[in-house]
């Protein structure tokens, strides 16, 4: 089984791929399943989120036109920040998703890209905030399949690389809490793209999600264009293996399914 779980096009604000030529790459490059996870951000972001009944339309379609060629499945990536829970709570309830990815964004409509969350904090500061967000956000909404680039403020630190170590007690709430609730977390294989390091999240959070007992992992590219569809997907297999995990997982009307490594 060869899937991607984690993309985007045109129905979110920040890629202008149609869906069908995603659908007609991952065919190309041989995967089995696929899953669209188009951007919900309420709040800084409310008038640039996905259109639901265009998207729905417009999956249906691609998943009628490729039946039995690859499997289309319909998932969502959520930015909740805890002051918009229950605008999600409202969507999700109302939309028929397979996967919900539950990411973290921006804080207090303060964005993690642009620079605008980080400033005016030491790095220890919004290292720390984010983290914090993310464990805040997990006890009040709980509609979700699995935590979206655990890491991702890697990306925007200007200060450089900061060990795991200096967080990791609140990133073991997190992965507690996760697991608590029959969560998952992702490997987001947008590391490479990015220049990163080391895998997103990195080995060492990966390996202690799996000593903690956690099972339920997906890999998604987090693509926005096709070049990047599938991106070291099946070079990390055999990474996740040697940190112990034997098994990824699709999903279908948000119920996880195995496969092996």
């Amino acid at each position: 089984m060869l899937a991607d779980y984690h993309l985007h096009t045109a129905f979110s604000d920040d890629s202008v791929t149609p869906m069908e030529d995603m659908v007609q790459r991952a065919l190309a490059l041989g995967f089995d399943e696929i899953c669209f996870t188009e951007h919900v951000d309420y709040g800084v972001k409310t008038d640039l989120n996905c259109d639901y009944a265009a998207y729905f339309r417009t999956l249906r379609a691609m998943q009628e036109q490729y039946a039995g060629r690859i499997s289309i499945r319909a998932g969502i990536e959520f930015g909740v920040q805890a002051e918009t829970a229950s605008q999600f709570e409202d969507d999700f309830a109302r939309y028929p998703f397979d996967f919900v990815i539950l990411s973290n964004h921006q804080v207090g409509n303060k964005e993690f890209w642009n620079y605008e969350f980080q400033e005016g904090r030491t790095q220890d500061e919004y290292q720390a905030a984010y983290y914090q967000a993310i464990y805040d956000v997990m006890r009040r909404y709980k509609n979700y399949s699995i935590l979206g680039h655990l890491d991702m403020i890697k990306r925007y630190d200007k200060c450089g690389a900061y060990p795991d170590e200096k967080v990791l007690p609140l990133i073991e709430r997190i992965l507690r809490q996760a697991i608590a609730d029959g969560k998952g977390i992702e490997l987001n294989t947008s590391s490479f793209k990015y220049g990163l390091p080391d895998l997103m999240p990195s080995r060492r959070i990966l390996r202690f999600y799996r000593e903690l007992g956690g099972e339920l992992l997906t890999i998604g590219s987090d693509s926005h264009e096709t070049v990047h569809l599938g991106d070291h997907i099946r070079e990390v297999r055999p990474v996740l293996r040697d940190l112990g995990f034997r098994t990824f997982c699709t999903f279908e009307r948000m119920k996880p399914v195995f496969h092996d490594l």
